[in-house]
């Protein structure tokens, strides 16, 4: 089981199989001749989301987010029907909320469109209708982007590095992950602290991504931190565990019944989606879930 002690053989197979499905979908990046070479045309607009790279709420509806390959959903409170927002085909691999209608991302633009293969920041203040260039346009692409207020971590899957802001996205610093992250949660305590998920298992840095110590060896997964300081981590398997001390312990919680695609806290909420574009919910720490929105 990820996310629990497992033998050195299957947990080099967890790994393995960790990387690819959470590693930002290197099966889904585009060749560097540009966004729409080699692809087969992007679907209709009303189209069923797949490929899941990112959840969220929005505050001021409390309506569901699903990022995809193939743009952004909306499903709306008690509605497991999710709907495209806007026009926009692009694939959005990294999706966070960061206000009521306001969301950050990152990723590849709409195969019809042209310009850079890699999309930097974008913003959007309407609550994904419409998105706007922030930084980094055509140097980044982020494959894990987090946010806590002004304070903004994005692992850029091109680079390998850890970039960090303090203003929002405008201006970053660079830092040097422990190895490529899979995912990346901010204690909503101290935005300086953050623990990550990688292929060498669970560190942790109280400084922004200066400095990193280990935490935990033997858990690969994806990763929420909640509002109540509880940590949750969902392997590969589907296997929900929760921290209550950082990530230093786990207690085994529930499962969401599959490979995870896409994991976030909202308050003290849990929302998953797996590999098949079903997105779950949980309101008791993991232990139990129901289908919030589905293709």
């Amino acid at each position: 089981m990820i996310g629990s002690r497992i033998s050195a053989p299957l947990r080099l197979l967890a790994v393995a199989g960790a990387v690819l499905a959470f590693a930002g979908c290197a099966g889904d990046e585009e060749p560097a001749a540009g966004p729409a070479a080699g692809e087969e045309a992007a679907p209709p607009p009303g189209a069923d989301f797949a490929h899941v790279h990112g959840l969220g709420v929005n505050p001021s509806d409390g309506a569901l987010l699903i990022a995809t390959h193939t743009g952004l959903f909306r499903a709306a409170p008690g509605s497991p029907s999710a709907q495209r927002v806007g026009d926009s085909q692009q694939d959005v691999m990294g999706f966070t909320v960061v206000g009521a209608d306001r969301f950050l991302g990152s990723g590849h633009p709409d195969p019809r469109a042209g310009g850079p293969p890699n999309l930097g920041l974008i913003r959007s203040q309407d609550a994904g209708r419409e998105w706007q260039q922030v930084s980094l346009l055509g140097k980044t692409d982020f494959h894990v982007l987090r946010a806590a207020g002004r304070v903004v971590y994005g692992f850029d899957g091109s680079s390998g590095l850890l970039f960090v802001s303090r203003d929002g996205g405008r201006t970053w610093q660079e830092r040097t992950p422990p190895a490529p992250l899979i995912d990346l949660a901010i204690d909503p305590g101290d935005d300086r602290r953050v623990v990550v998920a990688t292929p060498d298992g669970l560190f942790s840095s109280p400084d922004g991504g200066k400095g990193w110590r280990p935490l935990d060896a033997q858990r690969v997964g994806l990763l929420a931190w909640s509002s109540d300081e509880a940590l949750y981590l969902v392997g590969g398997d589907g296997a929900v565990a929760a921290s209550a001390d950082q990530g230093r312990s786990w207690k085994d919680r529930g499962t969401i019944g599959g490979q995870p695609a896409a994991f976030v806290a909202d308050a003290d909420d849990l929302y998953a989606a797996l590999a098949d574009g079903t997105v779950s919910a949980s309101a008791d720490g993991g232990r139990g879930w129901a289908v919030r929105a589905r293709p």
